[in-house]
């Protein structure tokens, strides 16, 4: 039972650490490119251990990252509830998936939440598409094995379940 909690709390460590990481001042051209630290936490929990983490988890972080950000109340929420689902139904299957292609599907992942994101900040006010948009993207797909590995061996260091 005591495993049951730290693991839990090892888990929301982890997403604290990431929104820590999306609202750090990063300079110049690293803000650019940061990608979304919070969703890829989120989605690498969902495949490990999809009985903690889902749907409420996800739409709850979301809202504290549009806090976070400034973003209007919902966005994140409905971007990463949206995500976070299909990893839940996809999950089985991610999980066999060699890491390479699972860098495929979180390509797919964020580019799916950008291009949300952008959707919901066009119709508040039009906005153009510039080049930049598509970095956090790329980066993120880039960083996926780094926060794959990092994040199993704090899932194995004491087999959270």
């Amino acid at each position: 039972m005591m495993n049951s909690y730290s693991g839990f709390g090892r888990i929301m460590l982890t997403i604290v650490m990431a929104m820590c990481l999306r609202i750090a001042p990063w300079p110049g051209f690293l803000s650019g490119i940061n990608p979304d630290w919070v969703l890829l936490v989120l989605i690498y929990w969902t495949i490990a251990v999809p009985e903690r983490i889902g749907i409420f988890h996800a739409w709850t972080v979301g809202l504290l990252t549009d806090v976070l950000t400034g973003r209007v109340f919902g966005q994140y929420a409905l971007a990463y509830t949206l995500i976070i689902y299909f990893c839940l139904v996809l999950h089985k299957r991610l999980r066999q998936f060699p890491l390479p292609q699972q860098g495929l599907f979180i390509f797919f992942c964020l580019l799916f939440s950008q291009i949300l994101l952008f959707w919901l900040k066009n119709i508040q006010h039009p906005a153009q598409l510039h080049t930049s948009f598509w970095l956090p993207v790329f980066t993120g797909t880039l960083c996926w094995p780094l926060i794959y590995t990092a994040l199993r061996r704090v899932r194995l260091s004491r087999r959270t379940k």
